[in-house]
């Protein structure tokens, strides 16, 4: 027998998540949690070996003379956090946008005035590769107190070819450098730059960036930002049908400030997600049903753009698209990295329950960004990632907000925080 090197046992409420590996959680699945009562969990070799109540792993022998012990008495345990959009990589803030937002600018006219993402593309592009790195590594870390385990992370801050590639070889160091697992996504389509046309610089990402960026091998996904404004149907369709090309996986930021078939395109293409949504049509949510495309909903952006205006997500769960949550970790419209908050914000605006927005954290953000079989669930053979919160309840995680609700994070069996 080979004993666990960590077992986390007596939890009062343990949430596995189990059984969505294969395919993400849609309807009523959402609710099915997998809840063990007086739970216990054992890690060996970075891996989850065992999963069940704590009688039952006691009684399977896991736990030997050299097994780390850690009680979750009076606690839950749930997977680690997935947040999978995130646009965390970049140098300075935007804080004095806040003001113009308070006045009623709107955002696409603050972009207009050199502000915005093209403020963010300035500073990243002056700072260096170490204040860059510093500054990211300092919000990693901040997310990882939060129970974030594993995060997306786009480029977009550069615009041209080298600043993306420059970004995605960040990217690419942080992951070797700190604790959370980065998947990276290339953004170039994320503004069009000052000097060029939406269709110049739609040519440009095609015929001049995507090659090289594929070829360097540095992005799993490519994004776009679907919207009237910045890039059109047309030009998005162009961009993604190229990166599929070049064999990378698809995303969309779609039908966030109007209703203009961004769903409804996502669906078409068979993106893996679609991202804010806030104005889908209801063809476009059934469409995306259909074609079982994740929704991934950010509703700290919703809240913090103080519009009162949301995703609507429980006629997406009625229609059975799988819903994810994500933090949209970025200077401008969300600068938040806390999970918790945005789990809260789903219950009250979403409308969603704990069991959902946990599901929405866990399982299907991990589906979202193709990390499905790693993480997302407490179960054998998947990554050893787990959080004890000290919280009695499920439904006391998005209850009491403003706080940090993590007491442990274990990454790969090792605890990392706490």
């Amino acid at each position: 027998m080979h004993y666990a090197d960590l077992l986390i046992h007596s939890a009062q409420m343990m949430v596995t998540m189990k059984g969505f590996s294969d395919s993400p959680a849609c309807g009523e699945e959402m609710s099915e949690v997998g809840i063990v009562e007086d739970g216990a969990v054992a890690i060996r070799g970075g891996m989850i070996v065992a999963v069940g109540t704590t009688a039952e792993i006691r009684a399977a022998g896991w736990s030997g003379p050299d097994t780390q012990e850690i009680s979750a008495q009076g606690k839950v345990v749930t997977p680690g956090f997935v947040d999978p959009h995130t646009h965390v990589l970049y140098a300075g803030s935007r804080e004095n946008e806040l003001s113009l937002k308070l006045k009623g600018v709107p955002y696409l006219e603050i972009l207009k005035q050199g502000g915005g993402i093209l403020s963010t593309v300035r500073s990243t592009k002056e700072a260096s590769d170490e204040e860059i790195k510093a500054q990211t590594s300092r919000r990693l870390q901040t997310m990882l107190s939060l129970g974030t385990t594993t995060a997306e992370v786009k480029s977009g801050y550069g615009l041209m070819v080298e600043d993306e590639l420059r970004a995605l070889r960040l990217i690419r160091e942080l992951d070797e450098s700190q604790v959370v697992d980065l998947v990276p996504t290339f953004m170039g389509a994320h503004a069009v730059p000052p000097g060029y046309s939406e269709g110049k610089f739609t040519n440009y990402v095609v015929d001049e960036m995507l090659p090289v960026i594929a070829a360097e091998n540095l992005a799993e996904f490519c994004d776009v930002f679907c919207e009237p404004g910045v890039f059109s149907l047309e030009s998005s369709e162009r961009i993604l049908l190229k990166a599929r090309q070049l064999n990378l996986k698809l995303k969309m930021h779609a039908d966030e400030l109007a209703s203009a078939g961004g769903a409804e395109l996502a669906a078409r293409l068979g993106v893996v997600s679609a991202d804010h949504l806030l104005q889908a049509s209801d063809q476009g949510i059934e469409a995306l049903a259909e074609q079982g495309v994740i929704a991934v909903l950010l509703p700290a952006t919703s809240f913090n753009l103080a519009k009162n205006s949301y995703a609507r997500a429980r006629d997406m769960i009625r229609a059975r698209v799988p819903v994810a949550l994500a933090t949209d970790s970025n200077p401008g419209s969300s600068p938040t990295e806390s999970m918790p908050l945005v789990l809260t914000i789903a219950c009250l605006y979403l409308r969603l329950t704990p069991e959902e927005v946990l599901a929405g954290a866990t399982i299907n953000a991990a589906h979202a960004i193709g990390r499905a079989k790693q993480v997302g669930s407490l179960e054998i053979g998947k990554q050893g990632d787990v959080l004890i919160l000290d919280i009695p309840n499920l439904n006391y995680l998005p209850y009491h907000f403003g706080n940090n609700p993590v007491e442990t994070v274990i990454k790969e069996g090792k605890v990392v925080w706490g």
